[in-house]
């Protein structure tokens, strides 16, 4: 098989959760480009059905949205069997959704950081868990995570704990996983971004405050990512070009995390 071979996921079925738009959109995107049919996992049902419709008008694929909140199992059960109905297996899982809380530890009440905790850490684990007992019975798939390099280092000088620690969480979560089950020939990655200008981010950038001025003072290449530039990382790890790659956190953060 010829390398650029390995890269083609025609036929193969997708899931990205928060996947209506940023980051979980341009990888979305990049699957379809190379022939992936695709579900978009989101609260915004809206959103994700618009999303949906693009990928098939542009991509030439399916494309399909569903509802779904990544804290609710009740809900990911849902969605896993929604997406077997339609297509019969599941080949990839993007765990994209997630937020993030800019508050100081001492003033962060125990909802506030339980929010995070649930929807960054517990939802990758319930999603995972669903959809990994399906690609148990496959014996094949590949689940790729999105963390952080805010898993990795701790930001400043904004204060968010409970991002960082979820993040954290995720990065480890990945490796257990990834051990867990390469013996049913499932691959579980994660991608860990530094600081992207997304649509929920660009306001950030517009401002262009201290804060901000500090996040490209210590990034090397001195400017944020855009989500377009994780589409190529996204595509290697959801196809074949990755075969023996597990268990592995792959840092797009313009350099931050090297210094």
């Amino acid at each position: 098989m010829k390398v650029l071979d390995k890269f083609n996921l025609k036929d193969k079925v997708s899931i990205v959760t928060g996947g209506a738009m940023g980051l979980g959109k341009e990888m979305g995107r990049a699957l379809a480009q190379a022939g992936s049919n695709i579900v978009i996992a989101d609260l915004n049902f809206e959103e994700a059905a618009k999303t949906a419709n693009e990928f098939q008008k542009n991509e030439g694929i399916k494309a399909i949205p569903v509802r779904m909140d990544v804290t609710e199992e009740d809900q990911v059960n849902d969605m896993v069997n929604t997406v077997l109905n339609q297509f019969g297996k599941i080949d990839v899982l993007f765990n994209n959704a997630g937020i993030t809380n800019l508050e100081k530890a001492e003033n962060t009440s125990f909802e506030d950081w339980y929010k995070v905790i649930n929807i960054n850490l517990n939802g990758v684990f319930l999603v995972s868990k669903a959809v990994g007992k399906v690609m148990i019975k496959q014996k094949k798939g590949s689940i790729i995570n999105i963390s952080s390099m805010s898993g990795i280092i701790a930001n400043i000088p904004q204060c968010q704990a409970s991002y960082n620690t979820s993040k954290s969480g995720v990065i480890m979560l990945t490796k257990s996983l990834a051990l867990e089950w390469a013996q049913h020939n499932i691959r579980v990655n994660t991608i860990a971004p530094g600081y992207m200008k997304t649509e929920l981010t660009k306001s950030y950038f517009e401002e262009n405050s201290d804060m901000v001025k500090t996040w490209i003072d210590l990034t090397p290449m001195k400017r944020p990512g855009i989500p377009e530039e994780l589409g190529g990382i996204a595509l290697y790890l959801a196809s074949e070009a990755s075969s023996f790659v597990t268990g592995s956190v792959y840092t797009v953060d313009g350099g931050y995390t090297a210094v």
